[in-house]
Formats: structure tokens, C-alpha cells, sequence
């Protein structure tokens, strides 16, 4: 949602419904474990009323026990928690599971793979970040393919039905590489939001690409 329209955010949460998104990812940055302040909870609960579409949050936070719950009861069935930035990273991943929602782990560009291996029974998601979490726009990172083909053998290692999510400058151009090596989630933003042709072609064109690739 970064490059959405921040004065009419449930419109456009509403707009990306209509296109056909499978669910909608708010970037939450609390200013110290990156450099942006965005998204509070209660601007992510005015939205929920908008759309059925299902809401994930993606806490690029340095507290995430304190702020879990809070865009829970804000209407995010599912949130995603940073490796590096969780003291007590199984306690956190098990108080989101407590709380009703999803967990999910995310990965920063240099941090290995094996940082999540013993907590992989207890995710649903690992999000691998294909940029430095904590602006938009950025450019794809092809060297994290590696890592995430690397994470998609350890999932299927585990025979859970464990989601592997890229985020950061997927586009037209990168979303192929990104499913050859194994993501079946795929995080969009200036991808969707500046396309000519508008947010229904965006979606549909990215969606089209990733199924070529997966073909």
C-alpha cells in the first residue's frame, strides 16, 4: 500500500479488491528499525470496512510483541514478524498463533536462510525481502533467488503448506525469476499502482507472468 493514495486509502484498498488481489500487505515502519514512520493500526482498522479481501501486516518494527496485537484487532488475519528484529523470535511467532492470526517470519537481504530453520513449524509465511526493508520503489534484488529456492527446499523439507513470499521491486520483468526459484506469493506496489493501463491490467499482467513461469 505505500504507493496508494493516503487521503483515500479505503478506496483504494477497495479499488485493488475489484482488480482482483488475493489479499492486501501493509507495510507497518516504526522509524528505528527503518527509517520510515507509515502505517498505525487505526488506519488499517478504518480500511477493513472497505473490502473482504483478506489484510496482512508486515511489521518492520522493533517491538513487535507490543504491536502484534494491535493490528490484529484491526482486522489483519496474518502477521509477519522480522528475524532480525524479534529478541525471542518462537515466543513472538506463538503469541500471534495465540492471538487467532497467522504468522509469518520475514527475512532482510543479508540475513542467511538458515536463521529460520527452527521456526519453520511454527510459520505460515516466510517473506523473503527482495530489497532493504523501509521505502518503496526500490529495485529487485536477483541475488536473493538464490535464498529463495534455498527456503523453498527447506519447506517442502517440512511437508507443511508453508506460503514463500518475495517483497521488493516486483514487477513485469522480475516476477518470473522470482517464481522459477520457488515463491508462490508474490508482494506488489509501484508495480500495481503505476501502470498506465491501470491497477485490473497490473494485477492481471503480473499474475499472468508469474503462471508462464510456473509452467
Amino acid at each position: 500500500m505505500l504507493p496508494a493514495d493516503f487521503s483515500r486509502l479505503g478506496e483504494e484498498c477497495a479499488a485493488l479488491e475489484k482488480a482482483g488481489v488475493d489479499r492486501i500487505h501493509w507495510d507497518v515502519m516504526d522509524g528505528v528499525f527503518v527509517p520510515n514512520l507509515t502505517i498505525g493500526p487505526d488506519v488499517v482498522r478504518s480500511c477493513r470496512r472497505w473490502v473482504d479481501v483478506p489484510f496482512e501486516a508486515h511489521l518492520m518494527v522493533m517491538d513487535a510483541d507490543l504491536l502484534a496485537p494491535l493490528y490484529v484487532e484491526a482486522g489483519c488475519e496474518r502477521v509477519l514478524v522480522h528475524q532480525e528484529a524479534c529478541r525471542h523470535l518462537h515466543r513472538t511467532l506463538g503469541a500471534i498463533r495465540d492471538l487467532g492470526a497467522s504468522p509469518g517470519v520475514v527475512l532482510n537481504p543479508a540475513t542467511p536462510a538458515v536463521a529460520i530453520a527452527d521456526v519453520l513449524d511454527l510459520v505460515d509465511q516466510v517473506l523473503v525481502m527482495t530489497v532493504n526493508p523501509g521505502f518503496g520503489g526500490q529495485a529487485y534484488l536477483a541475488s536473493m533467488e538464490t535464498k529463495v529456492a534455498e527456503i523453498a527446499g527447506m519447506i517442502r523439507s517440512t511437508g507443511r503448506p508453508i506460503r514463500l513470499e518475495v517483497d521488493g521491486g516486483i514487477a513485469p520483468g522480475t516476477v518470473g525469476a522470482a517464481v522459477a526459484a520457488g515463491a508462490d506469493t508474490l508482494v506488489a506496489g509501484s508495480a500495481l499502482f503505476r501502470d498506465p493501463e491501470g491497477l485490473e491490467h497490473a494485477v492481471a499482467d503480473l499474475r499472468d507472468h508469474a503462471t508462464s513461469a510456473r509452467a
